[in-house]
């Protein structure tokens, strides 16, 4: 990555060329926005294989017996399923329609695993009947619900319960999910997870398999891994006399990603000797004999650095002495997280590379809410209409949770790689946005 600024947050093959442009996989990204049109979400195809590559390989060779599970709640899409699948990753998903997104982009059902807090009934049975690996059940209604799909129709199904260790995983409130207070799993802290434990082991159709612990997104410790694998491993050491077949455990995923140029996350290699070193020490500290399978979920950190958002400047607005935006074609619309959670980000002038910097702006989008604002006070050159803002680390929770807000058409996506680029998704229409209206007489 030659010749190029804030390289920790642009996808790998990211060089600015002769004219001054952004070029990503090969393509300059001014002329796939005049093709495409924006806004636009360009993935790197080089980036997303290398970075599968590294959860494959860094985990695997501290423990074999490991799987990768993409988190599919961060961008799931049918092309990228086929992708994730022919670099030997399952699937995590949290819902009918991530497992059917699944099932149609060639992943084998065998290696998908369901989450989610409130799974419906015709979810839970669609799964079971087209084979779902594991589900993970989250609450003793599920286990229930569970229980009769299963023998209804005469199925059994591998089953792991979701336990919160009651570990804070410093990130996000939102995005926090292993403390105690959290909508998520069994609290370990109280017997919630252990009269499970009990429940599970006594239905018939269902084999409890082993424990799931996601304690948060977007973690840049490994402290909290670290405690959370020592608490699940030591609760499920008491627990094998209740019925706990333990063979398989998962710490979850939310391994953080550098969003700004001074964020410097762990890497995947630091994040998998932390967990497999704890996992070794504590199961000989435990005495257990046999050697559990791992499994590890990354989403965000193999989506998210492989996507930049691509936008087309409008109008301007300055407030001498106090601000001065510049707004965009997206927003909100296609990227809710600065609004939710006030995510940061990056951004440069994908058509104006070389120009110097020369203003301090704030990026707005073009949806009716004082809230959507894409970047707060980033330094860019001067910017008119016609200009190309890029925004890195994209890749993950944009596209996925884009919404229709003000009836806008979702952006298209496409896929990069040594210079081509390939749709993976179109754009909306708007016949696209009214075709479940209905009409009705008055």
């Amino acid at each position: 990555m030659t010749n190029f600024p804030l390289y920790n947050v642009f996808p790998w093959t990211s060089v600015v060329n002769g004219q001054g442009h952004l070029v990503v996989g090969g393509c300059d990204v001014a002329e796939l926005a005049s093709e495409y049109g924006t806004p636009l979400y360009v993935y790197d195809e080089e980036t997303l294989r290398g970075l599968c590559r590294q959860y494959v390989r860094e985990f695997g060779n501290r423990y074999p017996d490991t799987k990768v599970i993409y988190a599919s709640k961060a961008f799931s899409n049918l092309s990228l399923v086929r992708l994730l699948r022919d670099e030997g990753l399952g699937l995590d998903v949290a819902s009918g329609g991530e497992f059917a997104v699944g099932i149609a982009g060639g992943m084998p059902a065998a290696n998908i695993y369901f989450h989610g807090n409130n799974k419906g009934r015709e979810e839970l049975a669609q799964a079971v009947k087209g084979g779902v690996g594991r589900i993970v059940v989250d609450n003793l209604h599920e286990l229930d619900m569970l229980e009769e799909i299963t023998r209804g129709i005469g199925e059994s199904q591998d089953i792991l319960l979701r336990v919160s260790p009651n570990v804070d995983p410093h990130t996000h409130a939102y995005i926090s999910t292993g403390a105690l207070d959290s909508k998520f799993g069994f609290p370990i802290q109280g017997g919630q997870a252990e009269n499970a434990i009990r429940q599970a082991a006594k239905a018939r159709n269902l084999r409890l398999v082993g424990l799931h612990s996601h304690i948060g997104s977007q973690l840049f410790e490994t402290g909290p891994y670290v405690e959370a694998v020592r608490v699940v491993l030591r609760f499920a050491s008491t627990m094998r006399e209740q019925g706990l077949n333990f063979i398989e455990y998962s710490p979850g995923g939310g391994f953080g990603i550098a969003y700004t140029r001074d964020e410097k996350p762990p890497s995947v290699a630091t994040f998998a000797e932390a967990i497999v070193s704890t996992i070794k020490q504590e199961c000989d500290f435990l005495e257990v004999d046999n050697e559990l399978t791992l499994v590890v979920e990354p989403g965000r950190s193999i989506v998210g650095p492989a996507g930049v958002a691509i936008y087309t400047v409008g109008s301007s607005k300055s407030i001498p002495g106090l601000r001065s935006y510049i707004s965009v074609d997206g927003g909100m619309g296609d990227n809710i997280r600065p609004a939710l959670y006030e995510a940061k980000y990056e951004a440069v002038v994908a058509n104006r590379m070389k120009d110097e910097l020369a203003e301090r702006v704030t990026i707005a989008g073009k949806f009716c809410e004082s809230g959507d604002i894409l970047a707060k006070d980033v330094d860019l050159p001067y910017t008119k209409a016609g200009d190309i803002i890029a925004i890195p680390a994209s890749g993950a929770y944009c596209a996925s949770m884009a919404s229709n807000y003000n009836m806008a058409p979702k952006p298209a996506v496409v896929l990069v790689r040594n210079g081509n680029a390939r749709l993976i998704r179109r754009r909306e229409t708007y016949d696209d946005i009214m075709a479940q209206d209905l009409f009705i007489e008055f």
